[in-house]
């Protein structure tokens, strides 16, 4: 089962980058992958939320639901979708009040063989990305 790790150290609060994160209806603007995004439920602890990646052949809703520790961590596990496992989390940690390292984790299967072989390294390369482009995105917007 793949397992992506990848951290960075920002020049933001460690509050700046978790809004970043959790404004999920912003992705489609600056995740080129994402074709679309809704909140299904939130309330002060959890969020349940749906994503479009559209990305090759990759062209699926998946639906997670978040709990939510409020500018520290997000953890996320799968409702719906393609995936046998999608599970995960954000973490923010504070260095200073202007700099944060922000930690992504996640593990992920998808739930038939024929969707693994070909959807999996399509995938990878969006998981491996996502830090890079949440960070782009806070440099764009602060």
């Amino acid at each position: 089962m793949p397992k992506i790790r990848r951290s960075a150290i920002m020049p933001f609060s460690a509050e700046v980058m978790y809004d970043i994160v959790n404004d999920i209806e912003a992705y489609p603007e600056f995740l080129p992958w994402c074709g679309g995004a809704r909140i299904n439920h939130r309330d002060e602890t959890i969020m349940e939320a749906s994503v479009l990646m559209k990305k090759g052949l990759l062209n699926h809703w998946f639906t997670t639901r978040n709990k939510l520790y409020s500018n520290e961590r997000i953890e996320m596990n799968l409702v719906d979708g393609p995936f046998k496992v999608l599970q995960g989390s954000w973490e923010f940690c504070r260095i200073d009040e202007d700099a944060s390292r922000i930690e992504l984790d996640l593990t992920f299967e998808f739930s038939s063989g024929v969707a693994t072989s070909v959807l999996t390294p399509v995938f990878s390369k969006i998981a491996n990305t996502m830090v890079d482009s949440f960070c782009a995105r806070a440099y764009e917007i602060n």
